[in-house]
């Protein structure tokens, strides 16, 4: 193995809450009176309890977070090592890729410790949709439509319902793997599979604000879920199918299936990896968890969007001469149902080994923080079920894709 081979050494999520600030009508979500930086600390916290030697062999802390104004504004990497008590000589930064950011980040990790960068490095990513709204930032192709037409951006959402219409999936088809998401979730939290990797958020007083995804919904049916509606048509119909249809002209209409619970909801929540080369754990005193063996960023089709993801499967595929049969775990970001569906029908994976705890559409999407919070699930999934090889895989608006394989050690 090299000397700059990049390892794993830790990996830790918060619970997800509900991406809901409190209002007269309705009350928050359970972690929406946190900042954001705040949920990083605590992460950080729980590290040093861990791991003592860490702190001193601390070289940089990278997060993810898509939605940068308000509370998420500034330099939130920078807020959170001011707030953590980390040294000052921690070198910081703050990146947005969009729902790929955090999995971006421990990336950029491992190919600091490929260029032989010394210590250790905590990457990852955090996001509060209780702080910042869904296209909070108001970016000008966000408002603009004309410039949006011009830059051939559309909101996510008419991306899956594009995959949909492409390759004739049913209302009922993306009900069904819905429906999977909240079961296989709120079973693996009775099993107490998520007992090792996620970190119970407190509130100044040290009572627990929350300790577990908020969003689950374990008594959800199927009749419940076919009763609910498509959600999409009228954004569709403000300009989005006549773009998509431009693009893709053999389709005489975009087919709108895709109801709420369709969606991975808004959540706000974060995690952090810590990655290495093998040196530096031994300074710290740390093990390693799983080794990085291949890392893949992607960009394709801005209006179908969520392909994105796949062809970085593709990419790690082909570097490591590996076959999606040769995986023990997926973690497969369900950025909507239809995504989802196309991964499963393309690459023919065992079922039974993707996705296993719960996706997003069950427990939720805080955007900057997704990518790091499925390779968290991914390395402790690996060790609790002694398997191996695993492939996490991520996509996200504007045909943004990643993903990597890890071995377990």
């Amino acid at each position: 193995m090299s000397s700059n081979q990049p390892l794993i050494f830790d990996a830790l999520r918060t619970p997800r809450g509900m991406g809901r600030a409190a209002s007269e009508k309705k009350t928050g979500g359970s972690l929406a009176e946190h900042r954001p930086h705040q949920l990083v600390v605590q992460l950080i916290d729980a590290l040093k309890r861990r791991h003592t030697g860490l702190p001193e062999h601390l070289n940089s802390l990278t997060l993810g977070c898509v939605g940068q104004i308000g509370d998420q504004g500034g330099h939130l990497a920078l807020v959170s090592r001011l707030a953590s008590g980390l040294a000052d000589q921690v070198t910081v930064k703050t990146l947005n890729n969009y729902c790929v950011s955090g999995l971006t980040a421990v990336n950029d990790a491992a190919k600091s410790v490929l260029a032989g960068d010394p210590g250790l490095h905590l990457a990852g990513g955090v996001e509060s949709l209780s702080s910042v709204a869904f296209l909070g930032d108001r970016a000008s192709y966000y408002c603009d439509p004309l410039l949006a037409k011009q830059l051939r951006w559309a909101p996510p959402v008419m991306g899956a319902e594009l995959i949909a219409t492409l390759q004739g999936y049913s209302k009922a088809e993306l009900d069904n793997i819905s429906l999977q998401s909240h079961l296989k979730a709120q079973s693996a939290w009775d099993k107490g599979y998520y007992d090792a990797s996620v970190v119970a958020i407190t509130h100044d007083s040290g009572t627990v604000a929350l300790a577990r995804d908020e969003l689950i919904r374990g008594n959800l049916n199927i009749d419940k879920l076919a009763s609910m509606a498509p959600a999409f048509s009228q954004q569709g119909a403000a300009g989005f199918d006549a773009m998509m249809l431009a693009e893709y002209p053999q389709l005489d209409a975009i087919d709108h299936v895709h109801s709420i619970a369709n969606c991975p909801g808004m959540a706000d929540g974060a995690a952090l990896v810590v990655v290495g080369d093998r040196a530096s754990g031994a300074r710290a005193a740390l093990n390693p968890k799983a080794r990085i063996l291949a890392m893949a960023e992607t960009a394709g089709d801005p209006i179908l969007q969520l392909t994105a993801g796949l062809d970085a499967v593709d990419e790690v595929l082909r570097k490591t001469h590996l076959s999606i049969k040769d995986f023990d775990r997926i973690e497969f970001m369900e950025a909507f149902a239809a995504p989802t569906l196309k991964f499963l029908q393309d690459y023919q994976p065992d079922i039974d080994k993707v996705n296993v705890n719960g996706g997003h559409i069950a427990m939720g999407h805080p955007m900057g923080a997704s990518g790091a919070i499925l390779l968290t699930t991914l390395v402790h999934e690996l060790h609790r079920c002694d398997g191996s090889l695993g492939l996490v895989v991520t996509q996200a608006a504007g045909g943004i894709g990643c993903a990597m394989i890890i071995e377990r050690l």
